[in-house]
């Protein structure tokens, strides 16, 4: 199968990367370097199957001619501006980065005929909810500008689906924590830690609790899903949670740190757009034969571990 593979360079992109290239598929990665780097996948040089395109997928002219060149069977969707506190403080990079790059695929893939599509979405689209989220929750109002510029994106989605008859699989998934981290809590708190390993700063007061998914369980999801007509959305994550305080205290664990002082910013929230707590129903993509190997603690342990 030739995939093209938007946002391919990026933390969970170079994982997918990795394992389409195993199972022996065809993958073209289109990637502008934004959030991504070379390094993420210097080691798919000199693979036969596998061809990198360092350019910005809102770039429709170029993108055309990727597609003319390699008639793709799939496009795995990517590509996004996965920073909520970089975007909150400019919205127009979730606008261009997580949505707008989201059109200028769809429009490139009716052009050119290609009937299969997996999206990762988020857990943002749900907002700041308390109850049980399950993929059909009603009255979906973001609180970050990435997480409407996810959902405007499904509705893009759903309408390019109806009106061409696309295959898609859009995946809904939490904090994603494993080897090759850009950014989050596990990136922060370790970059701070080696700057003065006697004391954290911890955004909001510590207390904000989510689930966290280890990278390879993610891809196993994806590779799982068959592709049936029209849009299905899967809520893809772990049934336990870690608070922030907890992943200071495993990150300290890791680095061998003991007594450091944690110094709290305060409020309920990290910045702007962060949701506290939140929880998944996750009976759907079980029913599809998946279940994460790892729970939420053992993720974020495993992640700093690899991270150090």
């Amino acid at each position: 199968m030739k995939i093209l593979l938007a946002g391919g360079a990026g933390f969970i992109g170079s994982h997918l990367t990795d394992a389409l290239l195993e199972r022996g598929d065809s993958v073209v990665c289109v990637d502008n370097l934004c959030l991504g780097s070379e390094d993420m996948i210097r080691h798919c040089r000199g693979n036969p199957d596998f061809t990198f395109c360092a350019f910005d997928i809102c770039d429709a002219a170029k993108l055309d001619e990727v597609f003319d060149e390699h008639k793709f069977d799939r496009v795995c969707h990517l590509a996004a501006n996965s920073d909520i506190q970089k975007g909150g403080k400019d919205p127009s990079i979730d606008y261009r980065n997580t949505f707008f790059t989201t059109v200028t695929l769809l429009d490139a893939m009716r052009k050119h005929n290609v009937k299969e599509l997996l999206f990762s979405s988020t857990s943002a689209v749900y907002g700041d909810k308390r109850e049980m989220l399950k993929e059909d929750t009603g009255d979906l109002r973001p609180v970050s500008y990435y997480g409407a510029a996810k959902l405007a994106s499904e509705a893009f989605i759903s309408a390019y689906a109806a009106m061409n008859d696309l295959k898609v699989n859009v995946i809904r998934f939490p904090n994603v924590v494993g080897p090759r981290l850009t950014h989050g809590a596990i990136y922060d708190f370790v970059a701070k830690l080696r700057k003065n390993p006697r004391e954290l700063e911890i955004l909001g007061d510590g207390k904000q609790e989510k689930p966290y998914i280890y990278v390879s369980d993610l891809i196993d999801a994806m590779l799982l899903l068959k592709y049936e007509p029209g849009v299905s959305v899967f809520n893809v994550g772990v049934g336990t949670s870690t608070t922030v305080k907890r992943i200071a205290d495993i990150v300290c664990d890791e680095m061998g740190l003991k007594d450091v002082e944690y110094k709290f910013t305060g409020g309920s929230v990290g910045w702007p757009g962060d949701v506290p707590k939140f929880q998944y129903d996750l009976s759907k993509i079980h029913a599809a034969g998946w279940i994460a190997k790892y729970t939420s603690d053992e993720a974020v342990r495993l992640a700093a571990r690899r991270f150090l």
